[in-house]
């Protein structure tokens, strides 16, 4: 589920994960907190309620951020992990747990040496096939890449890569819509 931030809210999701970076890397936790992200933002794709409830403009934040770090304490998250949560709630930034998580994910692979990339499919890919694709992106980005996957079956096939601001869009889907748009202006 991408989501869109207007600039302010990128700029806010920015800080916030350079600020957790910054925590995380002084603790030596760069790791875990890797982790309490993704394990959130799992529940966080899985959940329609947990996505509602951070977006709720009807929640006053003390109750919001005690559910979200009530949530995050359920999945297990390490201490730094749900403080994050819980003083982006409070701060009236919950709708951007996305962003944040996003933006320290390519914190940590930067710190590392590497590069973030998503790649979203049609279908789970099978280990060899994903590897294909994340070496065809080191040698293209001239860097060690680091592939965070999930599953959208509206592509109908193929699959999409992001890396920064930059997206490869090699899906049935967009094909088929660019077929669409061809016979419409025929």
């Amino acid at each position: 589920m991408a989501q869109t931030f207007d600039g302010e809210a990128s700029e806010a999701a920015a800080r916030y994960a350079q600020a957790v970076f910054d925590l995380a890397k002084e603790a030596k936790a760069l790791d875990a907190v890797e982790q309490d992200f993704s394990k959130f933002m799992a529940a966080w794709r899985e959940s329609a309620d947990l996505r509602e409830a951070a977006r709720s403009p009807l929640i006053e934040p003390e109750e919001k951020a005690k559910g979200l770090a009530a949530v995050a304490g359920k999945l297990g998250l390490s201490e730094l992990g749900r403080n994050t949560i819980g003083v982006a709630a409070l701060n009236r930034r919950a709708a951007e747990l996305p962003a944040i998580a996003a933006s320290y994910r390519a914190l940590v692979a930067r710190e590392r040496g590497a590069r973030q990339v998503e790649i979203i499919s049609a279908r789970p890919l099978p280990d060899a096939e994903k590897k294909a694709i994340v070496d065809s992106l080191g040698q293209q980005l001239g860097a060690k890449v680091e592939a965070e996957t999930r599953v959208d079956d509206s592509l109908i096939g193929g699959f999409v890569v992001r890396v920064g601001s930059r997206q490869f869009d090699a899906s049935v889907k967009s094909k088929l819509d660019a077929l669409r748009l061809a016979l419409k202006t025929a």
